[in-house]
């Protein structure tokens, strides 16, 4: 590829920048619009779960609002995840934990953003990173950062070679939204309206957690999980050293890599088989759900057949269900259940961490529907909790795929054919 005519420009120089607006909710004042914060960007996407909304008054809405092809960037925690924003929610806002890049004529929005991921995935941010504990990346040293610009054709036709990529990975993460409302729903109805198959022949009849169908039980979560150690924490500081882990071997599941209910192995550690063995208490089996103990309270994923073995580690803890009274993927949604994770929340101990242990958790009472339809439930949910991890591997396989060929691209490593004016494909 001929890169005799690309620049390097200063971000400042090629785009429009702005910081969030500070949130206060008794100062602020207008109209109540939804916002997004630091945690609802990601590398490369959005999660909109739980947007919060915050009073803008009609003159800050042109500074701090979003229109397609703006660029959204943390500002602190970890600074650099970017992500584009395409009206997914109309009104939306930032808050001054983010950053609102917008190209100007020169800079192909889709181009720019994945200049910005590149660099924030290859550390290049890393120089311009202000604090000690929190990193954070100011406004003015972002618009030093500097950017390929080739000419603007050029820019989109590598964009869209990586679009293509994402696109498909879009596909799949739709097609997963899909399976989990699916999923979502029969739970709803069956086990929170008791709407389920053959209802309407039982009586509901009083209970500590309120009316549920004769025949059903409540008992605490100790009492639905295998004798000795059902529920465990992840081993101590003192078993498990810095020193102990290696670049590969068993995975060590941590809090961090509880992400959207399942287990995230993109930075994941991991220690050497021997010390998994010498600890292997702590290894888990399939059909048990390792929890997060300390922070966000909730995370949480069920083991799938292939992650057998796998490790609890500091930070986690392991529930491990009694096959006869419970099924341990109703056990799991059970779990997710809005009520029962409020429960466990207020349960949590620790004033600036919230922090759970076996023994709060062992008194979690657990609403348990007969056997049979537990399994039932089971029966018709359970492959698509299969197919969701089929198509997050495939998801993985395409993010990889691009990265790689996105450093190739921004770099003028790989030679474009000339432009026959259509989209190019993986």
């Amino acid at each position: 590829m001929n890169t005799t005519k690309w620049e390097r420009k200063p971000l400042g120089a090629v785009a429009g920048l702005c910081l969030g607006k500070m949130l206060d909710q008794k100062k602020n004042k207008g109209e109540l619009l939804p916002y997004l914060a630091n945690v609802n960007v990601r590398w490369g996407e959005f999660s909109l779960d739980g947007l919060r909304t915050m009073r803008f008054e009609p003159r800050e809405m042109d500074r701090y609002g979003l229109k397609f092809g703006d660029i959204v960037m943390c500002e602190g925690g970890e600074p650099g995840r970017c992500a584009i924003w395409k009206n997914q929610v109309p009104g939306m806002m930032i808050q001054k934990a983010l950053h609102r890049i917008r190209p100007r004529e020169v800079l192909d929005y889709r181009f720019a953003h994945y200049n910005l991921l590149h660099i924030g995935q290859s550390k290049g941010f890393d120089q311009f990173f202000t604090g000690s504990t929190i990193k954070h990346l100011p406004l003015e040293k972002l618009a030093r950062v500097e950017i390929n610009v080739p000419p603007l054709p050029v820019q989109r036709r590598i964009a869209s070679i990586l679009s293509a990529y994402d696109d498909l990975m879009e596909n799949s993460q739709r097609r997963i939204r899909l399976l989990e409302a699916m999923a979502r729903a029969l739970y709803r109805e069956w086990f929170v309206h008791f709407r389920f198959p053959g209802h309407e022949k039982l009586p509901l009849v009083a209970t500590p957690l309120g009316d549920i169908p004769k025949g059903w039980q409540v008992m605490e979560l100790a009492k639905v999980c295998v004798d000795h150690q059902g529920i465990q924490t992840g081993p101590f500081g003192s078993q498990l050293h810095e020193s102990d882990y290696s670049d590969e071997g068993v995975p060590v599941v941590m809090p961090k890599d509880l992400i959207d209910f399942r287990i995230s192995t993109e930075n994941i550690a991991r220690i050497p088989e021997e010390t998994a063995e010498n600890l292997s208490r702590h290894r888990m089996r399939p059909g048990d759900i390792v929890y997060g103990r300390r922070g966000d309270i909730g995370r949480r994923a069920f083991l799938m057949a292939y992650q057998a073995g796998w490790f609890c580690g500091t930070g986690c803890l392991r529930i491990r269900p009694n096959p006869q009274p419970v099924n341990g993927w109703y056990l799991f949604n059970y779990l997710g259940q809005s009520d029962v994770v409020g429960l466990i929340q207020g349960r949590a101990q620790g004033v600036t961490m919230p922090n759970l242990n076996t023994g709060v958790m062992s008194s979690v009472p657990v609403r348990l529907p007969p056997r049979k339809l537990q399994d039932h439930f089971a029966h018709l949910t359970f492959p698509m909790a299969e197919a969701r991890e089929a198509l997050t591997a495939t998801i993985e396989n395409l993010r990889r795929t691009r990265d790689l060929l996105l450093q190739r691209l921004l770099s003028g490593q790989v030679e474009l054919a000339p432009s026959n004016g259509k989209e190019t494909n993986p």
